[in-house]
């Protein structure tokens, strides 16, 4: 680049050159002839511009054999000059320059920078359109002509993300960096040290932790897919029977979120039917038989029943089931198994449907348009309240705790399950399950209700034993166990035991959960304002 630019210099410096000695000459040249009508050096300059640029008002002319020679010079170079700032104007537009000049105009904007222009970018950036009118939408590749035209304004321009950051000059928020093929950023040349730019950057992946501190954060479209259904779509009372349909990697996602957040009552016994291979599931996550009756049904506690065998070879469970869900990996393959459902079996419950696509008329999840959010991907309302709550948290135990910044993945996603289980505490407590939006208002009125019923010895001990359920089946899930003191590298906690077990102090820890809805109603109506 240096030596380059060192070329470029010598070049304007001896165009420069030329250019000076020429108007010398016409100069000297003409100022000796008495009847010449260029006579100072501003008579030479202005005749050399109105040439060279092809006006040619006719009020200046040389006279003398030599200034004819260089305004011979001169008109030839006006030619060559015009043809060269019309090449340099269609450059300019057609590539870079044009997009380059436009950022620098627009920097106090939200600048939101992809690393592709594919479905799921064009998805979330037309989505973050929508939430943000303040957004510039910069794609850091050239558009396939093939592709669509998007429906929102943006810039298309194959450039670096340090190109980007460099332009932006640090002016109004940071740039926002998405990077949406799964595990881009250990692959992708652009991806190398995003973590020390100003920037925050969101990777898709589908393994690694899901970091919430420094500038990195991973999200999993998997995780985001099962996150959206149950969100949508939460369990509800009088559903006692779910067949899961296929337990790839939406399947398992789909299981894991309903471990973690299904806890609706103490005395509820789900049973999970899962169909599909569970071997690397089950061990990974040897503990649950703790929690679950495993293999077999329970009426006293949630169950979770792998079978081995295909689907269609269990009819009655399918037929008696209050909730099917298809969620095979292979789209076609959930489309197939959804029309032989419907055409050769009595549903009597709901029937999901996976699909990537808007599919009418079908109870469907899961499409773009749901996953690729900037709720999701972005998850500002769930990582404040998981922020707000591990804050609110250690002001309301007496023991030392840690702040955000310092707890592990492991802590945080426990903050994070806590945020989730948020919307069926509200449903709980108004007992109103046709809620499926976390809300201030909703929040406000559910804590109402825990304020005026926490007195209540019987709605007391309910509150209590219902969340520590909820934890109990978070840290099973992560294979902890029992120990007498809390010993995080040996994976123990002396409250991982039955909430009979627990002792008045720790019984009184779980009410911290539920005093918290306050505090975040009010954080999220002041954020919403």
């Amino acid at each position: 680049m240096k030596a380059r630019k060192k070329i470029y210099l010598s070049l304007i410096a001896a165009v420069a050159l030329i250019y000076v000695i020429l108007l010398t000459i016409l100069y000297y040249s003409e100022s000796s002839n008495s009847n010449a009508t260029i006579q100072t050096l501003g008579d030479a300059f202005w005749y050399s511009l109105v040439t060279l640029t092809t006006v040619g008002y006719g009020d200046l002319i040389p006279v003398t054999p030599l200034g004819h020679a260089v305004g011979m010079v001169f008109l030839l170079l006006s030619a060559g000059i015009m043809v060269t700032l019309l090449g340099a104007a269609v450059s300019f537009v057609t590539s870079e320059g044009l997009p380059f000049f436009m950022l620098g105009l627009q920097r106090r904007k939200n600048w939101y920078y992809f690393a592709d222009c594919g479905v799921e970018s064009n998805t979330l950036a037309a989505d973050i359109y929508r939430e943000d009118p303040n957004a510039l939408i910069i794609f850091g590749e050239k558009r396939d002509r093939q592709s669509e035209i998007p429906d929102f304004p943006c810039i298309h321009l194959n450039a670096s993300p340090e190109k980007i950051v460099a332009k932006k000059k640090q002016i109004g928020v940071k740039c926002k960096i998405f990077l949406m093929k799964e595990n881009d950023i250990g692959v992708n040349s652009r991806a190398v040290n995003l973590h020390q730019l100003p920037v925050e950057v969101y990777a898709r992946t589908t393994n690694g932790q899901d970091q919430l501190s420094g500038n990195i954060n991973f999200f999993h479209s998997y995780e985001c897919c099962a996150r959206q259904y149950w969100r949508s779509k939460p369990l509800c009372s009088h559903e006692k029977v779910i067949a899961l349909i296929g337990f790839g990697n939406y399947g398992s996602s789909i299981l894991e979120r309903a471990i973690l957040t299904n806890v609706i009552s103490v005395d509820q016994h789900v049973a999970y039917h899962i169909f599909g291979d569970a071997e690397e599931f089950l061990a990974v996550h040897p503990r649950l038989g703790e929690l679950f009756s495993m293999n077999e049904e329970s009426g006293e506690r949630d169950s979770l029943i792998f079978h081995k065998e295909s689907w269609s070879k269990n009819r009655s469970i399918l037929e008696q089931a209050d909730r099917i869900i298809i969620c095979e990996d292979d789209e076609q393959k959930g489309w197939s198994i959804f029309w032989t459902l419907n055409q050769y079996y009595r549903i009597l419950g709901r029937m999901d449907l996976r699909n990537s696509r808007k599919a009418p008329g079908v109870s469907y999840f899961g499409s773009n348009e749901d996953i690729y959010t900037s709720q999701q991907i972005i998850r500002t309302d769930l990582n404040r309240a998981a922020i707000t709550i591990n804050e609110l948290f250690c002001k309301s135990v007496a023991y030392p705790t840690l702040g955000w910044n310092q707890l592990d993945d492991l802590h945080r996603q426990s903050k994070i399950a806590a945020a989730d289980h948020l919307l069926m505490k509200i449903r709980v407590l108004l007992q109103d399950e046709t809620i499926t939006e976390l809300t201030a208002s909703a929040l406000e009125r559910a804590y109402d209700m825990y304020c005026r019923t926490r007195n209540l010895e019987t709605a007391r001990e309910m509150y209590r034993k219902l969340d520590h359920m909820r934890w109990l089946r978070f840290y099973i899930f992560y294979n902890w166990r029992y120990g007498p003191v809390r010993d995080d590298g040996a994976r123990q906690h002396p409250m991982l035991c039955s909430y009979e077990e627990l002792t008045p102090e720790q019984k009184k820890e779980r009410d911290a959960a539920w005093e918290l809805m306050g505090n975040i109603s009010v954080e999220f109506g002041e954020r919403k304002k």
